[in-house]
């Protein structure tokens, strides 16, 4: 990890923070990312898949030197694997010995294996604890996919960044940790768990920054390529398809045709590595033959 750096004093400040690390993000981006920092208030990221949701906390861990603590949520999460359980092996031996040693004081016992030393810590506990380094980055990434239920617990955590264990107690975390929650809108979100948050609509970047992007993480592109590269994408995404491809898919793609030494674009190439870019079998079967001769010819026009 490196060494921890202060938090930005600027709205400017934290554009040259994010492009640091090679996220050229929007201005109003940066602004709501800037103010939930300052008003240490979680930052709700909505938004289609692969348009760089999930990294803004990754660069802001980086950037910042901040422990990354990541829960990804899934339907059927629940308290036991994203906030804490106990280890009931552990505290099943500890009986055990406490029974073979004939300590019977049930009192004593149930206090001895309810202790810390017996509590796993998931996530959302972790991101509760103090570090040297500063409160942690908090990633709850993609919490569309959980259910209402979990999603309700939550309340508690982001309004006053504490959980409460009843053999425990409550812990309250010393400073508010960062926290990034993202969401692809498989379904709403609560508007109780909404309003404790900043909220920001991730979209898909126009060509000219989609450009910007693709020549800084990949910096093996030729600029033909990666202008036309840009250009399929952005035409892709007028398409009516199931899943229209994300800046992830198009780093992907250009990361893929700049391995196979391409220099532009042909119905060749782009019908070998399509799967770089469409997920569906649904969406390829659309782009072939003259569907795809005419995005081609529309993309590589110019360059």
């Amino acid at each position: 990890m490196t060494k921890p750096s202060a938090l930005p004093t600027s709205v400017d400040g934290m554009l040259e923070l994010l492009t640091s690390r090679g996220y050229l993000a929007e201005r109003s981006l940066a602004t709501v990312t800037y103010l939930s920092l300052k008003m240490g208030r979680p930052l709700f990221l909505e938004g289609e898949a692969g348009v760089g949701k999930t990294e803004i906390a990754k660069v802001l861990s980086a950037a910042l030197g901040r422990k990354l603590i990541r829960l990804q949520c899934y339907e059927g999460l629940d308290v036991s694997s994203a906030v804490y359980e106990w280890n009931s092996a552990s505290q099943m031996i500890a009986i055990r010995l406490a029974e073979a040693a004939g300590d019977t004081d049930r009192d004593q016992l149930a206090s001895d294996i309810f202790a810390e030393r017996y509590l796993i810590k998931r996530p959302l506990l972790q991101a509760l604890e103090p570090d040297v380094n500063g409160a942690p980055v908090l990633l709850i990434d993609e919490l569309d996919r959980a259910d209402e239920a979990f999603e309700a617990y939550l309340l508690e955590i982001l309004s006053d960044f504490q959980v409460t264990i009843p053999e425990l107690g409550t812990v309250k975390a010393p400073a508010p940790p960062i926290v990034i929650v993202t969401s692809n809108r498989t379904r709403e979100i609560h508007d109780a768990l909404k309003r404790r948050c900043l909220y920001h609509w991730v979209d898909y970047p126009n060509a000219e920054r989609e450009l910007a992007i693709v020549k800084s993480r990949v910096p093996g592109i030729s600029a033909k390529l990666s202008q036309q590269v840009v250009r399929f994408v952005q035409a892709l995404r007028d398409q009516d398809f199931y899943k229209s491809p994300g800046v992830a898919e198009t780093l992907d793609w250009a990361t893929a045709l700049t391995e196979l030494d391409a220099r532009s674009l042909t119905p060749q190439v782009v019908g070998d590595t399509l799967g770089a870019l469409l997920k569906y079998q649904d969406d390829i079967q659309r782009m072939q033959g003259d569907a795809l001769a005419k995005v081609i010819k529309e993309a590589t026009s110019d360059t």
